[in-house]
C-alpha cells in the first residue's frame, strides 16, 4: 500500500485526484487566514480522508469523487449549510456515508480481511451487505462525534433524536446504494 502512495500520478485522472487532494491542503490554510481555529482544525481533520484513496489504490474517478465529497462535507460545515438549506444534511449523510462505507471495504478488501470485489471466491451479494452494514457504523459513529462534539465542544452544534436516527437511516441508504456500486462497477486498480 504505501508503493502505491508512493507512485507518482499518470494520467489527467490521478492529477485531478491529486489536485483535490491539494485543494484540501489549500483548504486549511484558507479556513485558518480567514475563519477561526476550530474551523481549520474541521477542515484539517478531511486530510487524511483525502489521502486514503492513494493508499488503497483506486480508479482516479472514485478517488476524485471521494475526495470533492469529504471537501463538500466539510465545508458546508463551515459555510452552515446544513443550517441553511433544507435537505442538504441528508443529501451529504446519503453521499459521504455511501464513499466512505465503499472505500473502507475497499481497504479491508485490500488487507485481505474481507473478500475483494469480482474475485473468483467472491459472491456479488457480498460488497452489498459488506458495504452496507459499514455504513450503518459509519454513520453511528459520525453521529456518536456530533453528539460528543456538542456536549463538550460547543452547544452550536445541531443534535436532536430526530436528525440522529433520519441521518443515520439516509447514510444506510447511501451504504447501500455504495454497496451496490462496488458489487458491479470496478472501483479498484488491478491489483
Amino acid at each position: 500500500m504505501i508503493a502505491t502512495f508512493l507512485r507518482p500520478p499518470s494520467g489527467i485522472g490521478e492529477w485531478l485526484a491529486d489536485a483535490v487532494r491539494a485543494l484540501g491542503v489549500a483548504s486549511v490554510v484558507a479556513a485558518f487566514t480567514w475563519w477561526t481555529v476550530t474551523d481549520a482544525g474541521i477542515l484539517a481533520l478531511t486530510l487524511p480522508a483525502l489521502v486514503l484513496p492513494r493508499f488503497v489504490g483506486v480508479r482516479p474517478g472514485f478517488d476524485v469523487i471521494f475526495g470533492v465529497t469529504v471537501l463538500v462535507a466539510a465545508w458546508s460545515n463551515l459555510l452552515g449549510l446544513y443550517r441553511t438549506w433544507s435537505g442538504w444534511d441528508l443529501a451529504v449523510h446519503f453521499v459521504c456515508t455511501g464513499v466512505f462505507a465503499a472505500m473502507l471495504y475497499l481497504l479491508l478488501a485490500r488487507l485481505d480481511v474481507v473478500p475483494a470485489p469480482r474475485e473468483p471466491d467472491s459472491r456479488r451479494r457480498t460488497p452489498i451487505v459488506i458495504v452496507a452494514a459499514l455504513g450503518l457504523a459509519i454513520s453511528a459513529v459520525w453521529e456518536m462525534v456530533e453528539w460528543a462534539g456538542k456536549t463538550f465542544v460547543t452547544d452550536e452544534i445541531f443534535v436532536t433524536y430526530q436528525d440522529t436516527i433520519g441521518d443515520m437511516a439516509v447514510g444506510g441508504l447511501g451504504a447501500v446504494a455504495a454497496g451496490v456500486t462496488v458489487a458491479i462497477v470496478r472501483l479498484e486498480k488491478g491489483r
